[in-house]
């Protein structure tokens, strides 16, 4: 049976000191035991914290990452400009370049910390529109590729069906995307199966977002068990054609229409009156913040303080992987606050003045409720995923407890993170992970193919 050592641990009551942490063979947490000796247990140096959840990706734009920046003839760049870069360049594709492509995603995300990835997935077909033999082709690579990675995974398979609010027929670029609810019901099914008995994995669904599913259908997938994940009130459009469409606001038009409760979590969720957000957090659902993406994309920023005062859950994800480090995202969900309202430390309070470890937990807890799975405390019944930062870091040295994490979070561009452990294996060892080189020949095999 696996077990480790850590001289301090994050445990849901608070540090504690010379942490025995014990796992069975499924990779569960079978006791936790503070102040205890290490045996033979392996050690892990530094401060080890949960493994944190990433609750919204989009694997195979992890390829495109950096390739979308560059000036368009027009100067009039923004996220609908971006997207339709995005449809050019999906249809070069391959199930084996979405693999190689997810894998390499999967390993940077670990080698940072997160060790949980919810794959809102909804590139399903051939560059001609038409399913694979087995509708579940692609699907099914990524959970090759978080297995291969070692990463557990959520996997969200997306019904995108339309172009618009509500019903408007979708593009040319959006053909590999498509399904009617059988289509998507199919990729589901596939998933079941191919997920069944495996302690790393959950299985929810996507509809994609008020822009390319209608009522009916969220009413028929609401209806799966599982998490439910849509993207919402990302851009300013999308609400003006929300509300031209349907009298109600994105966030507005699902919480009186759509039964919003726990499993939810809408994406984004950026533009949001007081009354949303009230609401939002009222109704249990978490918000799904991707805070690099969307300062990429130029979405806006989330309205974090009325939020958490509401007692909204939020939980953070690398949606397009401009960035693959829950620290970087983080970073960037706080500073944006301090930017837009002139001021610090906004997501502390005079309990909690540590924002590192407020935006930390705020992430653990938002972020396993979003994937559907027992993550993110280390405790019994729980996974067994562990990341041990670096006390010798430059950036870490000196520091202790939630003042490290404040460290960790806002100090330095280097990585502290030392070793990573998802359900009870060691996939990350003194920075590296245990396959990078070989997952690194194929993903720069397959950049060959997509770049050329």
């Amino acid at each position: 049976m696996p077990s480790f050592f850590a001289d301090a641990a994050l445990l849901p009551k608070g540090w504690a000191r010379a942490v025995l942490i014990e796992a069975d063979a499924d990779g569960d947490i079978k006791a936790v035991t503070p102040q205890a000796a290490p045996g033979d247990a392996v050690r892990l140096p530094g401060h080890v914290i949960p493994g944190v959840p990433n609750l919204h990706s989009h694997a195979f734009q992890r390829a495109m990452a950096g390739f979308a920046e560059r000036r368009s003839p027009e100067g009039q760049d923004s996220f609908w400009t971006w997207r339709d870069t995005m449809y050019r360049f999906v249809g070069r594709f391959s199930p084996e370049d979405a693999e190689a492509v997810a894998a390499q995603l999967y390993v940077e995300c670990l080698e940072w910390g997160f060790t949980g990835i919810a794959e809102f997935h909804y590139l399903h077909h051939q560059p001609d529109g038409a399913p694979y033999a087995d509708r579940a082709e692609m699907a099914l690579r990524h959970v090759a590729a978080a297995r291969r990675a070692g990463i557990g995974i959520t996997m969200l398979p997306c019904l995108y069906r339309h172009g618009g609010i509500f019903g408007r027929d979708p593009v040319p670029g959006q053909r590999r995307f498509l399904n009617d609810v059988d289509g998507i019901l199919e990729i589901h099914a596939g998933l079941a199966a191919a997920l069944r008995g495996d302690d790393n994995a959950a299985l929810g669904i996507a509809p994609h977002s008020l822009r390319a599913v209608t009522p009916a259908m969220i009413a028929v997938v609401a209806d799966l068990g599982g998490p439910i994940h849509i993207h919402a009130a990302e851009q300013m459009r999308e609400v003006v054609e929300c509300l031209a469409a349907t009298g109600a606001r994105p966030v507005e038009w699902l919480l009186a229409n759509a039964p919003v409760d726990a499993r939810w979590c809408l994406i984004h969720s950026t533009h949001m009156t007081e009354a949303e957000s009230a609401a939002l957090a009222q109704s249990g659902a978490v918000a799904g913040l991707c805070p690099s993406t969307e300062a990429s994309l130029g979405d806006g920023i989330f309205g974090l303080p009325g939020f958490r005062a509401a007692g909204g859950r939020f939980g953070i994800g690398t949606d397009s992987h401009v960035g693959t480090s829950p620290r970087d995202e983080l970073r960037q969900l706080e500073t944006s606050q301090r930017l837009a309202l002139q001021a610090r430390s906004i997501a502390t309070d005079a309990t909690h003045p540590h924002p590192g470890r407020v935006l930390l937990d705020a992430a653990l807890a938002g972020g396993a409720q979003a994937s559907g799975r027992p993550i993110g405390a280390i405790a019994p019944g729980m996974r067994c995923d562990l990341v041990a930062l670096d006390a010798a870091h430059p950036a870490l040295i000196g520091r202790e407890g939630d003042a490290l994490l404040d460290a960790w979070v806002f100090a330095g561009q280097g990585n502290p993170v030392r070793d990573v452990v998802v359900g009870g294996r060691r996939v990350v060892e003194a920075g590296a992970h245990v396959a990078r080189a070989a997952i690194a020949r194929d993903f720069a095999a397959a950049m060959k193919r997509l770049a050329a």
